[in-house]
C-alpha cells in the first residue's frame, strides 16, 4: 500500500512572528522556515507504517513555491521514498487556499492512487483546518480527522480522535484521508547520513497548470495587526472586592 503525505512550509514555529510596518502582511525576510509540525507527524506515522510492513511506499508531496524543495528533502531524510512539488506560487508571501491546494491533492491521488492520505489536522500559519476535509469530500473517500491513535486493519483504519469530551474511536473503510493531531507520536530526527540520501532521492517538479488547476487566491487581505497586549492584573483583598471588581468590567 502506497501512503501520500502533504507536507506545507512554514515559519518555523520557534520564531516569533512580526508584523510588516505597513500591515500587508508578515515580515517573512530572513526568517527561518521550516515543516508544518503536525505534517511533521504525518510523515513520521506515515514511515512507521512502512517500517511495520504496512505500506510499501511513503510519497511526500507540497503544493506552494520553489522553496518547498527544503521541506521535501527533509520529508525524505526522515524516510520518505520520493516527493513531488507542484510550484502553485512565485512569492513566497503567497498562501495558496485549502481548496485549491483540495483540488490539486485530488488530482495527485489520482495519478499516485494511494491506499491512504496522511495529513496534518492544520498549517500553523493559517489555522484554516480544512484542507483534509476538502480532500475526502473532492475524492468521495472515508475521512478521520484529529487522530491521536491509529491502527490499518484489512480494508479499514481505525482511529482514536480528539473531540470535546474526550476520545472517540471510529473505523473507516480504505482509502481514506486521516488528518493527525499532536499526540499521535513524536516525529524523529533525520540524522545526517540521512540528509545525504535524501540528496539523491527522487524530487519530481509540476505546477498547477499541469493539473489544469487555478491556485488564484479568492480572499484578499485587507491588512495584518499584532494581537492586542493583554492588561496587567491587579490584586484584590477580598472575595467581596473580587467580585465588585468583575461586575465593573462586566464580566459578572
Amino acid at each position: 500500500m502506497k501512503v501520500l503525505v502533504p507536507v506545507k512550509r512554514v515559519i518555523d514555529y520557534n520564531v516569533k512572528v512580526r508584523v510588516k510596518a505597513d500591515q500587508s502582511g508578515v515580515d517573512l525576510a530572513n526568517v527561518k522556515m521550516s515543516m508544518n509540525p503536525f505534517d511533521e507527524i504525518a510523515v513520521e506515522q506515515a514511515i512507521r507504517l512502512k517500517e511495520a510492513g504496512t505500506a510499501d511506499e511513503v510519497v511526500v508531496v507540497s503544493i506552494g513555491v520553489k522553496q518547498s524543495q527544503e521541506t521535501l528533502r527533509t520529508a525524505m531524510a526522515m524516510g520518505a521514498d520520493r516527493a513531488l512539488l507542484v510550484v502553485a506560487a512565485d512569492n513566497v508571501e503567497t498562501d495558496i487556499e485549502p481548496l485549491a491546494v483540495a483540488k490539486i491533492l485530488a488530482k495527485v491521488v489520482e495519478e499516485e492512487q494511494p491506499g491512504v492520505v496522511l495529513c496534518g489536522k492544520q498549517a500553523i500559519d493559517n489555522d484554516m483546518n480544512a484542507t483534509g476535509q476538502m480532500l475526502s469530500a473532492l475524492l468521495g473517500w472515508s475521512q478521520g480527522t484529529f487522530a491521536s491513535e491509529l491502527e490499518l486493519k484489512d480494508d479499514a483504519a481505525i482511529v482514536s480522535r480528539e473531540v470535546d469530551g474526550g476520545l472517540q474511536t471510529i473505523k473507516v473503510s480504505l482509502p481514506s484521508v486521516i488528518t493527525v493531531d499532536l499526540r499521535l507520536n513524536e516525529p524523529r530526527y533525520a540524522s545526517l547520513p540521512n540528509i545525504m540520501k535524501a540528496k539523491k532521492k527522487p524530487l519530481e517538479e509540476k505546477t498547477a497548470a499541469d493539473y489544469g488547476i487555478d491556485p488564484t487566491p479568492r480572499l484578499e487581505v485587507l491588512s495584518t495587526a499584532e494581537p492586542a497586549e493583554r492588561a496587567a492584573g491587579i490584586i484584590v483583598g477580598s472575595v467581596d472586592e473580587l467580585v465588585s471588581k468583575l461586575k465593573e468590567a462586566g464580566a459578572v
